[in-house]
């Protein structure tokens, strides 16, 4: 399956994602992909590409303008996005009314997913009220960006995380839940037991880096959880 680079602006920054389609004659329901902090890359686009083989619509977003760039940049852009009021909407935003705007897209029927920064991503998407049924986050970051907003939760929300995630406490869960029992109407927080960051990269063993481990179980239960939660919002029968 092929994957169209599409380049959009946001405030004058051009970002670049890519888009996977089914073969269709006829509007299917979008799903926004947001990378980690690495950015862009193939993992994301072979999850957008597997999104896409599903029957939805997928668009990897671009939160950066910039990709291919060395590890040791990863911090300062991801600080960028948490430090400048109101940057991870603004780009969310642009990549989701990107993939809005396609000819074969339904964009009564859209959700967002995101893998560790990009649970920060999807999380703002809701918390602004934007126009997506579900946030789903993936071993996501809980860390609230600047600017963050604070307004009552339409979209099903559900967040999978390892019990052992370095990147996110048991402070930081709780403080989630209690957010969401006051802002959302449908919530879920999903632990593995046992289980540490970037759960679902096979690649991540490679690095080395503690607390950051691939689990096939995780990875498979966690996009089981995923497509069902997209087929119920979307109102299609399983696949």
């Amino acid at each position: 399956m092929n994957l169209e680079p599409i380049a959009y602006d946001c405030g004058g920054t051009t970002l670049t994602g890519y888009l996977a389609m089914p073969a269709t004659e006829q509007p299917v329901p979008g799903v926004l992909v947001a990378h980690d902090a690495s950015g862009v890359n193939d993992q994301i686009n072979s999850r957008a590409t597997a999104l896409a083989e599903l029957g939805y619509a997928a668009f990897a977003v671009d939160m950066y303008g910039v990709a291919g760039f060395p590890r040791d940049e990863l911090v300062r852009r991801h600080t960028e996005l948490l430090e400048t009021p109101g940057l991870f909407l603004k780009r969310a935003t642009a990549g989701l009314r990107t993939l809005a705007a396609q000819p074969l897209v339904d964009a009564s029927r859209l959700a967002a997913v995101g893998f560790c920064q990009g649970g920060i991503t999807v999380l703002e998407l809701a918390r602004a009220g934007s126009p997506i049924l579900a946030a789903i986050g993936f071993h996501p970051g809980y860390i609230r960006p600047n600017g963050s907003q604070d307004g009552p939760i339409a979209a099903k929300v559900l967040m999978m995380s390892g019990t052992e995630d370095p990147y996110a406490s048991r402070e930081d869960f709780a403080a989630f839940s209690t957010e969401m029992a006051a802002k959302a109407r449908d919530w879920q927080l999903h632990l593995f037991g046992g289980i540490g960051h970037t759960f679902t990269d096979p690649l991540i063993d490679a690095l080395g880096v503690p607390g950051m481990a691939y689990d096939a179980t995780a990875d498979r239960l966690s996009w089981a959880m995923m497509r069902t939660l997209l087929e119920m919002c979307f109102e299609v029968p399983p696949a």
